[in-house]
């Protein structure tokens, strides 16, 4: 068996003296394992980093086999991202998200996002429009979607304001006005066709509905808790939005 991708590094682990087990997320194949001979060596470390974008090789003798990868680098952005809190953090966030799917199922669409993303994990605030944007669709592939088009009770597309807890779905504002401490808050940039750019509550109400739905869909049936690179990457966007309020009335002043 073999096959040849493109693939997304997710991960490593260390397998025997000199050899490592690489996590990769492929345009064709999805979430997939491979051994990597001598991925432990100095040549090889550095293009086996979380983030890097690589070419892959693969080869078994039965497809359910783990298989052997040849990897070759193709746009290295570990260090970029790696120097970088915000950046870190999502990366090991997206991942984490990743390994929520069944291993070699493809997730076309999951791939080509996380592709464009990389570019901009390093950029705190285009980072947390992107994670959050990322959960959005980690919930669809696992059967948990939101429905943010239309209000659940009218019909309409204007004036949504809200998500129900209960159905996921958008509610306008006069329709979900008599609840409004009952629901999810829905961010202007999260709406069809906004054309909005999300601000610090923005982000932090977006977040706060992503978590909702992702810890009773997701982590609490299968028992495990929401990964801790998650927080981390909030507690590096609140600081990032603490240092330009500074800034900002440092300017003031």
């Amino acid at each position: 068996m073999e096959w040849r991708d493109e693939g997304i590094v997710l991960g490593t682990r260390k397998h025997g003296e000199t050899s490592a087990i690489l996590e990769v997320m492929t345009r064709a194949h999805g979430r997939h394992l491979g051994l990597v001979r001598g991925g432990r060596s100095r040549k090889q470390q550095p293009t086996l980093q979380v983030g890097n974008f690589v070419d892959l090789l693969w080869r078994a003798r039965l497809d359910e086999h783990m298989g052997v990868f040849q990897v070759e680098p193709l746009e290295l952005n570990a260090a970029r991202l790696f120097d970088s809190a915000s950046g870190i953090f999502a990366i090991q966030t997206l991942a984490a998200h990743l390994r929520l799917l069944p291993e070699r199922d493809p997730h076309a669409a999951l791939f080509e996002a996380l592709r464009v993303m990389i570019a901009h994990l390093d950029e705190p605030s285009a980072a947390g429009e992107l994670l959050v944007r990322f959960e959005l669709l980690i919930l669809e592939d696992l059967g948990f979607g939101l429905d943010l088009l239309t209000c659940a009770a009218t019909g309409t597309p204007d004036d949504l304001a809200y998500v129900s807890p209960k159905s996921g779905r958008a509610v306008s504002r006069a329709a979900g006005a008599p609840w409004h401490d009952k629901m999810l808050a829905l961010p202007g940039f999260l709406r069809a066709g906004s054309g909005i750019r999300a601000d610090r509550a923005a982000l932090e109400d977006a977040f706060r509905l992503t978590g909702f739905f992702l810890d009773r869909s997701v982590y609490e049936p299968r028992g495990i808790a929401p990964p801790e690179s998650r927080a981390a990457f909030l507690g590096a966007l609140a600081r990032h939005f603490s240092k330009i309020t500074a800034l900002d009335g440092d300017d003031a002043a």
